[in-house]
């Protein structure tokens, strides 16, 4: 399958003349994605994933390398049989604004679409990129496979601040 906007990605000269390959995760990523979700949630940006939790999840993760090194990810969760969620998405702060966050959603929803999910839907502080990619902002009681299964797991639960967006993939 073509990597979406694969072009694109291999003319920034901000990859100083590597090209970014995105590719599923494999076993010995682990650590790299453990790292880079760990920078987030240390900054309040997402929740923080132990290596277990990566482990039992690795087959959900695509991963973006540039030169060898990994420098952005994220996942598909799957709900039910049409709701799946864009996951634990964030791309190195030396690579921001480049397309890899664009990059691996466009692949995660490919994926959602291929293996028949109806909608995708994630959890955001950054509504404003998911909507630039199809996704409308949607109350998040209207996501309750989501709310009940996971969010009321969550320290934030009662006082969440992110932003429920959803996309309808058929």
């Amino acid at each position: 399958m073509p990597q979406p906007d694969q072009e694109n990605l291999q003319n920034d000269s901000a990859f100083g003349g590597a090209v970014p390959h995105l590719r599923p995760a494999a076993i010995t990523d682990v650590p790299e994605i453990h790292e880079l979700l760990d920078e987030y949630a240390r900054m309040g940006n997402l929740l923080p994933r132990p290596y277990s939790e990566l482990y039992r999840h690795l087959r959900d993760f695509f991963v973006i390398e540039i030169g060898g090194k990994l420098v952005a990810c994220g996942a598909l969760e799957i709900f039910t049989e049409n709701l799946g969620e864009v996951r634990s998405l964030v791309v190195s702060k030396q690579y921001e604004g480049h397309g890899l966050g664009k990059n691996l959603v466009q692949r995660i929803v490919d994926e959602a679409r291929q293996i028949g999910l109806r909608r995708i839907m994630a959890l955001t502080y950054v509504p404003g990129f998911f909507h630039k990619l199809g996704f409308r902002t949607v109350p998040k009681d209207t996501l309750p496979e989501k709310v009940w299964g996971i969010c009321v797991k969550c320290y934030k639960f009662n006082a969440c601040d992110e932003t429920a967006v959803l996309l309808e993939i058929w």
